[in-house]
């Protein structure tokens, strides 16, 4: 992770691919000219399906499929909230679930440092692009430093080419918020509570749940905040 390596060829050769297989031998060369222990492109969509590419080991993507842990991930969670790459030191691990998540990735081989690229695209679509590796803070900042701009291209590289060679992954087509739903999402956009929101919407929220959960059904959103991330994405809101 020293002296900066040209990221070019790895460019050209990730416009050259044409199937997942030519994909991931380049994304493995990736790593090692970054000089990390891991890279992971990781979509879950609407269903909770999840699909990708990782180097961490078998062992930890099996457990983290059967456990569900996408559902908890501080990291997929803070994503879901952000537009800009995120260090993984910035996101909240102060909960109990979030301690325990993560000494169980560690347990299994996945590093104390990470940075993580947020990718939204036609619909709604969103994945992330995840570097990780185990080094001091000052090592990795100095790393992030050197190729934060080339990691969001590279990126955007993979999510294009993943797309492509998995048609049947591509987004849904938009359905549209009611006038009530676009309402309640932008104000828990906003900050307001849900006794807030329905109070000010002069509904019980009992209703105001009903809207919440036909807004996040039509956005195949996994929870809330996935939902208002989507809707703001989309342009479906404005905050």
């Amino acid at each position: 992770m020293g002296t900066k390596t040209d990221l070019g060829q790895i460019l050209q050769d990730l416009e050259n691919t044409s199937t997942l297989e030519e994909l991931s031998i380049v994304a493995e060369c990736l790593r090692d000219t970054l000089k990390v222990a891991h890279l992971t492109y990781h979509w879950v969509d609407g269903a909770g399906d999840q699909y990708g590419y990782t180097t961490y080991s078998d062992a930890w993507d099996e457990r983290y499929r059967e456990k569900n842990y996408h559902r908890i991930d501080p990291v997929i969670l803070g994503c879901f909230q952000r537009f800009h790459p995120v260090d993984w030191k910035s996101l909240d691990w102060s909960s109990k679930v979030a301690k325990s998540f993560l000494q169980d990735a560690h347990d299994h081989g996945v590093g104390n440092q990470g940075y993580s690229i947020p990718i939204r695209g036609p619909n709604g679509q969103f994945a992330l692009f995840t570097v990780n590796h185990s080094c001091d803070d000052q090592t990795w900042q100095t790393f992030i430093s050197t190729y934060g701009r080339e990691l969001i291209l590279v990126a955007h590289y993979i999510n294009r080419k993943a797309l492509e060679f998995e048609k049947d992954r591509q987004p849904d087509a938009t359905r549209g918020l009611s006038p009530r739903e676009i309402d309640a999402i932008t104000l828990l956009a906003l900050g307001y509570s849900r006794a807030q929101v329905a109070h000010s919407l002069s509904i019980s929220e009992h209703t105001l749940r009903v809207y919440i959960e036909s807004a996040r059904s039509k956005l195949g959103a996994l929870n809330t905040t996935h939902a208002i991330a989507t809707a703001l994405s989309r342009g479906l809101i404005v905050v």
